[in-house]
């Protein structure tokens, strides 16, 4: 009798721990639940589409793991007031909006509080181009960055170095990475004489040369390039990566390599995800 009263005490006390462990989990669950909307154009470089389709996959992954929803879209005429009113987070994967009732409604909502994480192409602008430099507020006020200036090629991993260890984004990370292969930008503006900008990420100098060629311009040998930042007058943050390696040699368009097949650069991602919806992570 005494055996099984104590059996019993036991089994209740396990009982109402893992209700107590569960109900904490539903509780935790329910405060980190937030709504993202990812949009993208996928058509031109096969590099992008690759890249845009990987994104999809592992975003929706993601969403499961961390508990946030994860949508996206081709139809930019959903980047309305009321379609943006159901979201706390909006990704441009690649590309941006072309139209001015578009980026009107883009402007409002970060204006109003909205974050945005935007990848590679997205702050691609050059004039003349299929996408020129004539949406200044965009290019020069919220990303800061202005046009395109160059590019490396073909696509190679770098050494990345954290340029702000106390951020929530950044604070999880080793004091360098390698990161995933990657066409790298460089830019017009020199983001560290903007004061709303807060950079990130940067190429460490062990990088160097970075690029394979065969054109030289494209193969940097120094310098200084930010590859993710925030402007402290927005919740946003831009990240250079999300161009795949492609065998466009031998005409096959075959993937060569994967843009979230690495674990630190996931991490960055994931942190500042949460981040931008304005949640804790455990």
């Amino acid at each position: 009798m005494y055996i099984s009263k104590c059996l019993l005490c036991l089994v209740y006390s396990i009982a109402c721990y893992i209700l107590c462990v569960c109900s904490g989990s539903a509780v935790y669950a329910q405060s980190t639940q937030f709504n993202v909307l990812a949009f993208y154009t996928a058509k031109h470089d096969a590099a992008h589409i690759s890249y845009v389709h990987e994104a999809n996959r592992w975003f929706t992954q993601a969403a499961a793991k961390y508990n946030f929803r994860y949508d996206s879209t081709n139809n930019w005429n959903k980047l309305n007031a009321e379609y943006l009113s159901h979201y706390q987070v909006v990704l441009f994967l690649d590309t941006r909006p072309d139209s001015t009732t578009q980026r009107d409604a883009f402007r409002k909502y970060m204006e109003q509080g909205g974050a945005w994480m935007g990848f590679h192409f997205a702050g691609f602008a050059l004039t003349p181009s299929a996408y020129p430099q004539n949406w200044d507020w965009y290019h020069s006020d919220f990303l800061g960055a202005g046009e395109y200036k160059g590019n490396t090629w073909r696509p190679t991993s770098a050494i990345l170095r954290i340029e702000d260890r106390k951020h929530p984004v950044t604070k999880r990370l080793p004091v360098t990475f390698k990161s995933s292969p990657n066409e790298w930008y460089s830019w017009k503006n020199d983001l560290r004489k903007n004061p709303a900008i807060k950079i990130l990420l940067s190429i460490d100098s062990t990088s160097f040369p970075l690029g394979t060629g065969p054109k030289q311009h494209e193969v940097w040998h120094n310098g200084y390039y930010p590859v993710a930042w925030t402007n402290t007058k927005y919740r946003m943050i831009y990240i250079n990566m999300g161009h795949n390696d492609i065998d466009y040699e031998k005409g096959t368009d075959k993937t060569l390599s994967f843009t979230f097949e690495n674990d630190n650069q996931n991490q960055f991602i994931i942190d500042g995800l949460v981040w931008l919806a304005g949640r804790k992570k455990k």
